[in-house]
């Protein structure tokens, strides 16, 4: 099932980005903090991904979205749906095989450690 899982986006952005998202067919999920800390697998109802009891949390307080289980055509909907609408949030990743363990900690982490790297190259992730 094609999910997009929402963090910390504010209630005047959250109207826009989810007027996207029905525009493109999709459904969403926001992820509350205090579920930081369990898989990414998990948090997008993978069969096999189960509640992890006591999961560390980790806080982050930056826009993230990811995208579970798109097919690229949903994706390049999505995408300029979102820029039409006006919600710029840059840190965005698909899940994956090798994420969906992560948590959302651990997957937020690595989009900064990305995003730096290209900003110390002088190109934009956008």
């Amino acid at each position: 099932m094609a999910l997009v899982l929402e963090y910390n986006i504010s209630q005047s952005r959250l109207q826009k980005l989810r007027f996207a998202l029905m525009k493109s067919g999709l459904k969403s999920r926001e992820v509350k903090k205090e579920e930081y800390g369990q898989s990414l697998g998990y948090l997008a109802g993978i069969e096999g991904y189960e509640e992890i009891p006591n999961a560390d949390n980790l806080d982050f307080s930056d826009e993230m979205l990811v995208l579970c289980g798109l097919s690229d055509r949903q994706t390049g909907v999505l995408l300029p749906a979102l820029r039409k609408a006006g919600v710029s949030i840059s840190l965005k990743a698909a899940l994956t095989e090798t994420n969906a363990d992560w948590s959302s900690s651990q997957l937020h982490e690595e989009l900064i450690r990305e995003r730096e790297a290209f900003e110390q190259t002088g190109k934009s992730i956008h």
